[in-house]
């Protein structure tokens, strides 16, 4: 045997040995335990693709809008105003009837019902951690949460309120007079000052400590077995973290997963709606993962109510529809994102990544209902 071979072959051996083996060896739940409660440079490397900015999992950082005393009356009255009915023409439908606290400020439908019990195409998302999240909407078409707040109230098929008629309106009710004065130092109401109250309101919204958050504390039983186990296939074979990352488990991007039903009955364009370009046909943004399990049904349109079959899509690469007759030559027919490959998942690790969104979800905060001004 020559000497490069016997160097080649050498190379081969210290790659299986360093390389090959880890990406494919199985741990043990209480390894993945050890291994896990080090800090997060020394994890197992996660497999992403290399066009993907990532950022590791982790504990959230302290929401910067709690506790500020400047800011509590102005948040008081955006609390108000999201329960207010009035803020509907009907005065039957508020931000709430969408955004329920106790449903992980959604509402548990597949699309929410509004003006006249017209239903819409989008599903509902929850609003924790919201003041991390921009643009918003399914689409993005929103660039802050300021611009975002009174489109539900003025749109037809939702609230049904004409914007420049809602502080005259508002304006006629004695209560809400002090709520103004508190937050902004006189009773003038005006459509900026509602939506900034609305939008420092769901700014102060943020998720209760998960048992992940409890694990990243130190806490080393806070995690199953099967939820340590997700943990890791959630950031190595299953490679959910391409998308879902960062403290949030979101990249706040859009992307195609083939959901986009293109010239069908249920079409739904995403983000090429708010932008116009062909390239974002389909697109939708990565929602967070946190709380995840109070807030379905998921996806964009609410289609999928069990979770376990939205783990078989992803593991057969997610939807991949092909042009239906006549579609063939479409320059614009949607392609699903690259990031989306067959995983070859396991029923056991499948079950162990829901246990992992399980820790991702804490419970519900039930929080009470003002009272409403008169």
């Amino acid at each position: 045997m020559t000497k490069r071979k016997i160097i080649i072959l050498s190379t081969i051996t210290l790659l299986t040995c360093i390389g090959w083996v880890q990406v494919s060896q199985k741990y043990t739940a209480d390894q993945l335990r050890q291994i896990y409660s080090q800090p997060s440079e020394h994890w197992p490397e996660p497999h992403v693709d290399e066009d993907v900015e990532f950022r590791e999992i982790g504990l959230m950082p302290d929401n910067p809008y709690r506790n500020v005393d400047s800011l509590k009356p102005v948040i008081e009255l955006g609390k108000v105003l999201f329960f207010d009915p009035r803020l509907s023409s009907s005065n039957q439908i508020s931000c709430a009837t969408c955004h329920d606290p106790e449903l992980g400020w959604s509402n548990g439908r597949s699309q929410s019902v509004g003006h006249n019990h017209q239903v819409g195409k989008r599903n509902s998302p929850g609003l924790n951690n919201i003041w991390q999240t921009e643009p918003l909407f399914w689409d993005g078409r929103a660039a802050t949460l300021e611009e975002q707040a009174l489109m539900p109230v003025e749109d037809p098929i939702e609230m049904h309120q004409k914007i420049h008629f809602l502080p005259t309106k508002l304006s006629k009710i004695e209560g809400y007079k002090k709520y103004f004065i508190e937050a902004f130092g006189d009773d003038s109401v005006t459509t900026e000052r509602l939506s900034s109250a609305l939008a420092y309101f769901q700014r102060s919204l943020t998720s209760r400590t998960s048992d992940f958050d409890q694990f990243m504390k130190g806490r080393k039983d806070a995690l199953s077995d099967e939820a340590i186990q997700g943990m890791h296939l959630f950031r190595t074979k299953a490679r959910c973290i391409n998308c879902h990352n960062g403290p949030f488990f979101t990249d706040n991007k859009f992307h195609n997963l083939g959901l986009h039903f293109y010239g069908g009955r249920f079409e739904d364009l995403g983000r090429f709606d708010f932008t116009g370009d062909p390239k974002d046909i389909g697109k939708f943004k990565t929602p967070s993962l946190r709380d995840v399990m109070y807030t379905g049904p998921w996806m964009h349109n609410g289609f999928f109510n069990d979770i376990m079959g939205i783990m078989q899509m992803y593991d057969n690469g997610m939807a991949r529809p092909k042009p239906r007759p006549g579609m063939e030559d479409d320059p614009n027919f949607p392609e699903t994102s690259h990031l989306l490959k067959k995983l070859d998942l396991s029923l056991e690790e499948k079950e162990h990544l829901i246990a992992f969104l399980h820790a991702l979800s804490a419970p519900n905060f039930r929080m009470a209902r003002p009272e409403i001004p008169k």
